[in-house]
Order: C-alpha cells, then sequence, then structure tokens
C-alpha cells in the first residue's frame, strides 16, 4: 500500500467501521442503489476511455458502471482494507486499496466518479488536487455527497434516539471529515477552486431511498457510529437499545417497507486542459 496520511479514517475504516460496511454490503448497495443508477447514467452520457471511483467501499457502483460502459477500463480504490477484500471478489475490475489524498495515480481516467467516498479527506484541497493527477486533461470529476445532516433526517434518527442511552457518542463536527464534509456548497467550491478543478458546479439531487423493512435491524447494527457502539454491548443491553432505536424509525415505514428521502449535491467538475 502507498504512503498515508488520513491516520484516523485509516483506522476507522479499516477497523469496525469498514467491517461493518463490508459485511453490509448487500443491504448499502440496496439503499444506495438509486445513487448508483445516477452515477451510471453519467459515465454513460458521453464516450469514456477510463473511469476511476473513488471511496469505492466494497465495489458495487463500481461493478455496475463497468457493466453499463462495457470495455472501458474501471478501477476503485478505498482506504479501507475490509471493503477491498470484498470488491475483489469480481474479477472485471481493478481494486486496490490506496489513500486517495496522496496516492501517485497515472493520468489515465477521463471521468473520476464517487459514490459519497470523498467527504472523508483530512487535507480534501490535497486530496481533490491529487485525485487530478489521475485524470486526463479535460476529464470530468462527478461525485455525489450528502447536503446537511437536516436534510437528511434518516440519518441521524438512531443517534438522536439514543442519545439519553448513549451520552458518549461523538458530537457532531460540520468542519470534520466524515458524511457531511462537504455538504456545504461554498466551502465545496473553494476546495475544488483551489485543488485546480475548473466548471465547478452543484447540483442538487433528492431521491427516495428504501429497504425492506426486515432489512433495517441490520442496516442499524452494522453501519454508523450507533452500529459500532452496538457492537460492544452485551446482548440483553444492545436488543434493549435496538429497541429504542428500532421504534424511531417507525415513520419511515410502510407496509412492510422503508422509504426516506435523501439530500445530496451532484458535484461536476473539469480537469484543465
Amino acid at each position: 500500500m502507498a504512503a498515508e496520511v488520513n491516520t484516523e479514517q485509516a483506522a476507522l475504516w479499516n477497523g469496525a467501521g469498514g467491517h461493518g460496511w463490508a459485511a453490509a454490503r448487500d443491504v448499502v448497495d440496496l439503499v444506495l442503489r438509486p445513487y448508483e443508477d445516477l452515477l451510471v447514467r453519467a459515465a454513460r452520457e458521453k464516450p469514456r476511455t477510463g473511469v476511476l471511483d473513488v471511496g469505492c467501499g466494497t465495489g458495487g457502483a463500481t461493478r455496475a458502471i463497468a457493466a453499463a460502459l462495457g470495455d472501458v477500463p474501471c478501477a476503485g480504490v478505498d482506504l479501507s482494507s475490509p471493503q477491498i477484500a470484498v470488491a475483489r471478489e469480481s474479477a472485471n475490475v481493478r481494486f486496490f486499496q490506496a489513500d486517495a489524498q496522496v496516492h501517485a495515480f497515472e493520468p489515465e481516467f477521463d471521468l473520476v466518479v464517487s459514490r459519497f467516498g470523498v467527504m472523508f479527506f483530512d487535507d480534501p484541497v490535497a486530496a481533490f488536487r491529487n485525485l487530478r493527477t489521475a485524470t486526463k486533461p479535460g476529464g470530468e470529476l462527478r461525485v455525489v455527497v450528502w447536503r446537511d445532516k437536516d436534510e437528511n433526517p434518516f440519518m441521524t434518527t438512531a443517534e438522536r434516539a439514543v442519545a439519553p442511552l448513549m451520552p458518549d457518542l461523538p458530537a457532531f463536527d460540520p468542519d470534520a471529515p466524515g458524511p457531511y464534509g462537504l455538504a456545504s456548497p461554498g466551502r465545496t467550491r473553494e476546495i475544488l477552486g483551489e485543488s485546480g478543478w475548473t466548471s465547478i458546479d452543484l447540483r442538487p439531487v433528492d431521491l427516495v431511498c428504501g429497504m425492506p423493512e426486515d432489512v433495517l435491524p441490520t442496516y442499524l447494527t452494522m453501519l454508523g457510529p450507533v452500529g459500532r457502539a452496538l457492537q460492544t454491548m452485551a446482548e440483553d443491553e444492545r436488543e434493549d437499545v435496538l429497541k429504542t432505536v428500532l421504534r424511531a424509525f417507525d415513520p419511515f415505514v410502510h407496509n412492510g417497507e422503508v422509504r426516506f428521502p435523501t439530500a445530496s449535491w451532484e458535484i461536476t467538475a473539469l480537469m484543465p486542459l
């Protein structure tokens, strides 16, 4: 593996966080399928010669893009060893573990995409500048990131529900690497501009995601800070907390399906010629 600078994120995604997402890969891909479809459509808008998926996780979106583009070389990069190990179970796409902020890329891609994988850099300006080194002149950046947490109430329901029971959960820091690290459109434009991208545009995207109701306990116990906390509890305590959390999601459950609105930015930018 190449040099690494995102040490805190590496510890998370190579530890409980990465193992949780790897184990829940089918649930993650199901929930985020509308965003996978969005990136596939973007990839098919024009002829491509190479696609890089940054923060690819277990590779669901990467594989979908590769299938849609046929013979176009596609690759996925992620900091998480557990997730890359799962992604590599597919033989038709190249996956590699690396810190995309500092990895020595070759300029072999004319499209760089990400499905919620670029909000975790310790130094986002340096990271997006480095991603330019992977991009051919005139190539395109096309990524989706979450908007503000208040616009995505489903994603914080578990944390709000357990707050009285788990006062030691990490406090939210809007400027720290994390799911909402690029939620501010002004800050995001500054980051991309400083890193050398041009023709920067942020388009609001509002999509409904979902899963079967019987999958919800897996989603809640494997993912996010609440999921990681639940994994360390004694069984009886875990069951009591999970019941509390599940009740909080009742407003999203209808006829055996969990359905919830999501709010994101679709960010586009160009590598200068």
